[in-house]
């Protein structure tokens, strides 16, 4: 039986997309309780039009999933976050191998 190809629209991919780089990013995250996950123990905060998030500098609109539950409800059910986010931001494993096809398009590296 073919694998079934797990679709995220363009919010639920900007949201995994900026987790996995806080998660890969040891100031902002720690390790998880299950295996190969992450939490993310502290969040960026904006300023004027961007926030920082780990080397790259992001749109603070394409940061909205963040505090979006609809969002963190629908990754969750894809199994690539926590079931209590946003208050909880656990990434797991699946989470964090998942290709959104956003690594290199929506952000770019700080020059400040």
């Amino acid at each position: 039986m073919p694998e079934k190809k797990i679709k995220l629209n363009a919010l639920q991919s900007k949201t995994l997309i900026l987790l996995q780089v806080m998660a890969n990013d040891d100031r902002m995250s720690a390790p998880g309780p299950l295996e190969g996950s992450r939490v993310i123990v502290s969040l960026p905060h904006a300023h004027g039009s961007h926030m920082h998030v780990g080397q790259y500098v992001v749109s603070s609109k394409d940061a909205t999933g963040l505090q979006n539950p609809s969002v963190w409800k629908a990754l969750h059910r894809k199994g690539f976050v926590g079931e209590n986010g946003p208050s909880e931001m656990l990434v797991t494993k699946e989470g964090l191998e998942f290709s959104t096809g956003l690594e290199d398009k929506f952000m770019s590296v700080s020059d400040h």
